[in-house]
Parts: structure tokens; sequence; C-alpha cells
């Protein structure tokens, strides 16, 4: 097995940004949802309810300084955390959070004709990963539980061919893709080492209607789709699984495209 593709996600339900090498630190991939759109009740906006988001395109300078731009909205506002710190809630957690400079909020609150923010969690910010799955001190940014999403190239080309219109990995926002495995067998796995980093998988994913939502167009499929094909048969009790949740030890390290995937 190996690394196939990578992809960080440095604003939670923007694009992703493929890259050639992981940085890692104690929150997960390095820059991996730091940064977050809330609405006026200080709550967290996603694709789920704004699927125009996947169309907002993100810049990464040199020095790591983030710019996000609209359709049609010219040059691109620099995201920067100048602003002050509030308490914002993702899921079921408020934690404090640095709101941004005003251009990019104003920029995409008229994009999507509704007040939104960006806010930035800052180092001083702990937010640990579910502690019913993790009893380890391990913390997490924006993402919605844990800080890696592993998932199996051959299971997505198993979903392609019943599907009418295959997809391809973006729709499952992915963080580490690997392949040369069968379909599902990531079902199974516990300890994987990439490169020389060690990962525990904890959880299956459990997967939304942001599955639905065209990374290309920004709107949701009519039919569904592939969510509706992934019910059939991946539904358990707990929902319709693609991917593995995972999280590393916690220490600075990095992974790269092309690294061996092996059992721990």
């Amino acid at each position: 097995m190996q690394v196939v593709s990578l992809f960080i996600y440095p604003v939670k339900s923007l694009r992703g940004v493929p890259v050639d090498v992981m940085k890692l630190d104690d929150f997960g991939p390095e820059s991996d949802r730091r940064w977050m759109l809330v609405d006026a009740s200080n709550s967290f906006v996603t694709q789920r309810t704004h699927p125009a988001l996947a169309l907002i395109d993100l810049a990464i300078s040199d020095g790591g300084l983030l710019s996000v731009s609209v359709p049609g909205g010219g040059a691109g506002e620099r995201l920067f955390p100048g602003g002050q710190e509030i308490r914002v809630r993702v899921w079921n957690d408020w934690v404090l959070a640095r709101e941004a400079e005003e251009g990019a909020s104003r920029l995409v609150s008229d994009y999507l004709g509704e007040e939104v923010r960006f806010v930035y969690m800052p180092d001083s910010t702990v937010r640990r990963v579910d502690t019913q799955r993790v009893f380890e001190e391990r913390r997490v940014g924006f993402a919605d539980g844990f800080p890696f999403l592993i998932v199996n190239q051959a299971s997505l080309d198993d979903l392609n061919q019943k599907l009418d219109t295959p997809v391809d990995i973006r729709h499952f926002r992915p963080n580490i893709v690997v392949s040369g495995e069968t379909p599902w067998q990531e079902d199974g796995w516990v300890e994987l080492a990439v490169g020389q980093v060690p990962f525990r998988l904890v959880k299956p994913c459990s997967r939304c209607v942001m599955t639905t939502v065209d990374p290309e167009r920004g709107v949701k499929s009519a039919n569904l789709e592939p969510l509706r094909t992934l019910g059939r048969f991946r539904r358990t009790p707990d929902g319709v699984m693609f991917g593995m949740n995972a999280i590393h030890n916690g220490s600075p390290g990095q992974i790269a495209v092309g690294d061996p995937v092996s059992f721990v």
C-alpha cells in the first residue's frame, strides 16, 4: 500500500488543497481546519446548508498566509486573525476563537447573501478529540471530530462501479488516500504506519449530505448520489460509512505522496 494523494482543508467546509507533503503538528495536519465560518449566532457554517461554499477558492502564499476569493469577486481577500476573541460553536463544542479582519468575511457574506464571519482557532485553544473514542490527550481543530480521515482508493473504485455517474474522491473530503488494498478492507484497519508516522484508526466515518455536493458546481445532486447508492450496502446502525477517522501520536512530522503504508 502507498499514499496516492493528500489534502488539507485550511477552512472548514471550503475547498480542499491537494499537497505533495503534509506536515503534522499536535492538531493533526498542519493548517488543517484552523479556520471556520460562523453565522450571526457564532455557530459553524458548512456545505450541509450552504453548498455554494464549495466554489470559494483558497490561495496559500509561500509564507503560509491564506486568501479567499469568490466566483466573480475579483482579487482575493487575505485571512488574518486580527479581530476580537469570541466563543464559537462546532457541533457540541464551544471554544474560543479569534475573528478575522473584516475584508474576507464581508466578501463571503455578500457572496452567500447572509452575514458570516471567519474565525481562527489559536494555539491556546484546546478542543479535545472525542473522549469516548480516544482516551489520550489529543486535540483537534474545527474538523467534525477527528484530525484525520483516511480512505481507500479501491473502495471509491468499487462505489463508482455501482454509480451511473462516477464521483471523484473530493466528494468525501479525505486527508490521506491509500491505494493497494481491496475494497472495504479499511473496516478492519486498526493501526497503520504511513512512512514513519504511526496512525490509529478509531472509528468508521459516518457520511452526510455533504457527499452529494458537486465540488465543481457547488450544488447538491438532485438524486442524493453518491450517498443514496452508498447507503444500499454501507449502512450501519451508526450511519452510512465511508473512510476511517484517525489520530496520530501528536508529534511533529510529515508524510508524503508515495509513502509506503503498512500495518503495525
